[in-house]
Parts: structure tokens; sequence; C-alpha cells
């Protein structure tokens, strides 16, 4: 009986043992119990785990809990976290979101001559690869390689703003900023959202919403530098500015970010489980549809100032600030707010609300308008950013292939950018290239109805999950 009590599997699958004195141990079952002794470096909670499995044989339900422990919920390290996850959005979507200053002094000609659905090929190829390279990099997060990733995809940025400060022409520019500075921005991106839900759970929207103020931060500095330095000392060296700023603020989560979990073993880059996870499968379809109204916004409402006429050239480059200022809100308030109600039961409302606002620019003709839907723009359609991830959590049953989905839904979601840039661009210029003939309206309906059709989705799968009660936490 001694030694049958002391043959204890532990909620990892290994088996532990304990002894009530030397002499009831066989040779072989102290082999073994030596061999089972974790190391000194193991974290103290798995040795706990270990020691409080029942005695009477393997537990019969699964594990407890997730590997190392539930997530702390604060604390100085948790928050450290945070911030390296700000300074990383600062980085990706800040960049990302600042492409309407960029699209809108390409399209004066002083750097090359392109339309307007060419040129913003150059954002929609930076911001798939953001979220392809996602695919990737998850898996890559999940086996522990968080360090390599931040300064691969900290280099990869610096570079390519480098070497943007360098072109002469469109191709050059694709490679150095819708490559190059976007395939660095994927490696950067997955750690800023994967890691925060194994540091947090009750207060994971609002960790996740603070961190991604960062890209509304950066989505304001940014463009007000490019702006204010370009005819200081011109295009190459404003741009070689930013990528000493991105070096600088890189640093921060190189220093403090720190994998608290790590999966037990390995995983395919992809989790086929996925694709029979039909909630899953119908929010990525809603983002996917959703990311082509959003950058329909966030690529034409700077240029739909200036060439229009409602603004003047100063002004239409702000206009690029002022959407990121009101998503700084946009990206905190709601996070907090679906902590308290669940995630789907703000993006699905809000993505209605951000399809309204592209449809009124189509009543916009002056400039207290366009500043207005700017703003409102700007608040909701922070939902769209800053949610998803926290969705991505939700819906993910097993916490360690979080990453791994995280990186195949916006991997899917990306091709949305490359629907929303170019397209909006080839239904503006569909009349022509003189800026009198260009389709506004057309346009605007298009990221409006695309925006109203993702928040249709997710009201159905909101349905799905919860039926027709309102106040359910989903």
């Amino acid at each position: 009986m001694a030694a049958q009590n002391a043959h204890v599997p532990s909620l990892n699958d290994e088996h532990k043992f304990e002894q009530e004195s030397d002499d009831q141990v066989s040779p072989v079952d102290r082999n073994d119990e030596e061999k089972a002794v974790p190391p000194e470096s193991e974290k103290p909670v798995e040795a706990a785990a270990g020691a409080e499995a029942q005695p009477n044989g393997p537990p019969k339900g699964p594990p407890a809990g997730p590997p190392g422990g539930p997530p702390p919920d604060g604390g100085l390290q948790a928050w450290l976290q945070v911030v390296g996850g700000w300074s990383l959005f600062f980085n990706t979507w800040g960049l990302l979101n600042t492409f309407g200053v960029y699209q809108t002094y390409y399209e004066s000609g002083q750097l090359f001559t392109a339309s307007s659905s060419d040129i913003s090929w150059i954002g929609s190829v930076q911001s798939v690869m953001v979220l392809l390279v996602g695919a990737v990099a998850g898996p890559f997060f999940d086996r522990g390689y968080l360090r390599y990733l931040l300064i691969g995809g900290g280099f990869m940025v610096v570079f390519g703003h480098m070497m943007l400060s360098l072109t002469h022409s469109l191709w050059q520019v694709i490679l150095a900023q819708g490559f190059c500075i976007g395939i660095g921005a994927g490696c950067l991106f997955v750690p800023a959202v994967a890691l925060l839900p194994t540091y947090f759970s009750k207060k994971l929207g609002l960790a996740v919403g603070l961190a991604a103020s960062g890209s509304s931060m950066g989505g304001i500095i940014y463009p007000i530098m490019f702006y204010r330095l370009v005819p200081e000392v011109g295009f190459p060296w404003a741009v070689r500015i930013l990528g000493f700023t991105v070096l600088a603020t890189v640093l921060v989560p190189i220093i403090v970010m720190k994998q608290r979990v790590k999966p037990p073993k390995a995983r395919a880059i992809l989790d086929t489980t996925a694709f029979t996870d039909w909630p899953f499968v119908t929010f990525v379809l809603a983002s996917l549809i959703g990311f082509i109204g959003l950058y329909v916004g966030i690529f034409y409402i700077s240029f739909f100032g200036a060439a229009t006429g409602f603004t003047n050239e100063s002004l239409s480059f702000y206009l690029v600030p002022i959407l990121n200022a009101g998503s700084v809100f946009g990206r905190t308030l709601p996070n907090a707010l679906a902590d308290k109600t669940g995630p789907l039961n703000v993006i699905a409302p809000g993505a209605f609300i951000v399809g309204l606002i592209l449809l009124c620019n189509i009543a916009v003709h002056n400039a207290a308008g366009l500043i207005v839907t700017t703003i409102l723009f700007g608040f909701f359609s922070g939902i769209f950013i800053a949610l998803p991830p926290v969705m991505f959590v939700a819906l993910t049953a097993d916490r360690t292939k979080i990453g791994t989905r995280i990186g195949m839904g916006f991997a899917v979601v990306g091709l949305g950018t490359l629907a929303g840039g170019p397209g909006g661009g080839g239904i503006l210029q569909r009349r022509g290239d003189d800026p009198a003939t260009f389709d506004w309206t057309g346009t605007w309906t298009y990221g409006g109805v695309c925006m109203l059709a993702a928040g249709v989705i997710l009201s159905a799968l909101r349905v799905y999950k919860a039926g027709f009660k309102l106040r359910v936490k989903v």
C-alpha cells in the first residue's frame, strides 16, 4: 500500500513521488523519484501543483488551471508588461496609423508620381505584413523566443526607415516601408497582445486597452513629427529621425518584457482545431470585412480634406493626429467597459457606429464637419483595433494556443487591408485622376457598408453565444 500511495501523477502528467520513509521505497522507485524531481529553477507554482495532487490515483478531470498558475492580475511585473506592450503598439499600429500623412505627401508628387490606388498599396502591404507575419511570430512566441522577436522586429523597423530615406520611386518605397517595416512590426505585434493574457484575467480588457493606446499616441506623435520635419530637414532626414525614435522606444520592451508562461511542448504553425471552431471562424470573417471599411477611413480621411479643398494643406495633415487623438479614448474606455459587459457586447455596436460615421462623410461639405467625423471615427474605430485580441483570447479555450490563434486570426484579417486601401482608391479614381472627378460618395459608401456588414455578422455571433438576452456578459 505504501508503494501504491507513493505513486502520484501531477497536473503536468509527470510522475512525482512521496514516501513515508526510505525503508518503504524500493531502489527502482527511488531512481524514478530522483528523475521525477524537478530542477530548482522550475517555478514554485508547478512544484506546489505536484505536492497538492490527490494520493489515491490520477485525477479524473482536466487540469485545474493554466500552466504556471492563474494570472496575477496585477503587480509591478504585470504592469511593466503593459508598459512594454504600449511601446510595441506605439511602434506597430502607431506607425501604420501614420500612413495617412504619407499618403497625402506622396499624392503631392514631391517624391514620385503615382495614382491614389497605387500609393495605397504601400500602406496596405505594410499592414498585411504586420498581420501575416503574426502567423509565424505567434508559434515562435509560444516556443519562448520572445527576446528574438523583439530584437529582430525592432531592427527591421529601424532599418526600414533608414532605407526609406534613400528611396526615389514607388517600388523602392513599397520594399522599404511596405515590406521591411511591415515585417519588423509583425514580429513586434504578437508579443504585444499575446503576453498580456498570461498576466491578466479580470483586468485583461483594461490592460490591453492601455497597451493599445500606444498606437494612438504613435499615430499622434509620428505624423506631427513627419509634417514638421519635412520642411525643415527634408524627407530623408525626417524619416531617419523617425527611425531613431523607434530605436529609442523599442528598447523599453526589450528590457522589461518577460515571458511568464511557456507551453510544455512545441506546436505547429497552424492550430487545425480553429477551422472547426465556428465562433472563432465567424469572428475572423467579421473582422476581415470590418478591416476593409476601417482602412478606407484611415487611408483617405486626410486626403479627402486636401483633395476637396475643405481644409488647407496644414489642416489636412493634422487630421491624422486628430483621428488618433480620438482613438486614445476609443482604445481604453471601451476595453474597460468590455471587462464588465464582455467584448462582443462592445465591438458589435461599435462596428455599426463606425459604418454610419463613414457614410456621414458623404454629407460633409466643410472643415468643421470633417473634423467632427474624424474625431468620432477615431474614437469608435479604436474599438476595432483594441478589442480583437481580447476576442481571440475569449474564443480560445486552450490558453497555451493564444499566440497561434492570434497569429492565424490576424493573418486572415490582414487581407482586408488589401481590399480596403487599393479598393477604395480604385473606386475613388474610377472617373479619372482629376480631383474634381473623384468619386468620394462611392468610396465612403464602400467603407461604410463593409463596416455595417461586419456589425451584422458580429450581432449574429452575439445571438449565437448568448441569445437575445441583453444583460449577459459575452
